[in-house]
């Protein structure tokens, strides 16, 4: 029997431990790294919480006789990527990265791409991303979604609003220029054009996450012609073998 680790918490790696645990010559972990509260579990047997980094990965690929590894973390788990293709380089463990495509501009979009989530708040702050007029007197009305753990890196911005969607809440305290919306995707577009409309949103700020879930607000901003400031992707660490469908994950394992 081969055994399989998928490093989860994406739809992706749901679906591929899904797939997988009904093979009975395969034996399927998935790891949750834990940090969303009532998270949805995948088929097969599943583990919770970190490794402690590179190292402790590499210790549970041997310890269990893990023959398969496949990162299925989210697009910008960067950490847990770059220990995955760490502790596989250490062990001999094959490892497969899968990730969803990432999204593409479409006409009507006024996207502005940058880096990383401070180059995203340097950006808000110069103002470049714009409308011709400003809904609020200059004061921006920033609808974010980029996670609870980024909030004050933009909550710090001077002159900003945030509209700040997550499915947990932050830590407090929160500060008083940000307003928390605890929400889960799929998420429609009629919902989300409303949303924009409600809170007066001057701008998005999201994260190249990809997939279907959450696209409708990209949609919305579109009709609405709401400027949409996109952080791009962590580049993957050299070397790693990659799939951007579970289906071809799957033929990878069984391969």
């Amino acid at each position: 029997m081969r055994r399989v680790l998928i490093l989860g918490g994406t739809a992706e790696a749901r679906g591929l431990a899904g797939e997988l645990a009904a093979d009975p010559g395969l034996w399927v972990v998935s790891s949750l790294a834990g940090r969303v509260t009532n998270p949805r579990l995948p088929a097969g047997e599943v583990r919770e919480g970190g490794f402690g980094g590179a190292a402790g990965l590499a210790a549970f690929l041997a310890e269990e006789r893990i023959d398969v590894l496949v990162d299925a973390t989210h697009p910008f788990a960067e950490r847990m990527t770059a220990s995955a293709a760490a502790a596989s380089s250490a062990t001999g463990v094959p490892l497969l990265v899968l990730r969803r495509p990432g999204w593409t501009e479409e006409p009507g979009d006024a996207w502005s791409r940058v880096g990383s989530l401070p180059a995203a708040a340097d950006l808000l702050a110069t103002g470049d991303w714009r409308r011709p007029t400003p809904r609020d007197e200059g004061r921006a009305r920033v609808f974010l979604t980029t996670g609870r753990r980024s909030l004050a890196l933009f909550a710090s911005v001077p002159g900003v609003w945030l509209l700040a969607r997550s499915v947990d809440p932050p830590e407090p305290p929160v500060p008083p220029n940000v307003h928390v919306l605890l929400d889960r995707g799929p998420y429609t577009v009629e919902g989300e054009r409303a949303l924009i409309r409600e809170h007066r949103l001057d701008v998005l700020v999201t994260k190249d996450s990809g997939g279907p879930m959450t696209t409708a607000k990209l949609a919305a901003a579109r009709q609405l012609g709401l400027p949409v400031i996109m952080v791009n992707r962590p580049p993957l660490p050299a070397g790693v073998r990659l799939a951007d469908t579970v289906a071809a994950a799957v033929d990878w394992v069984h391969g």
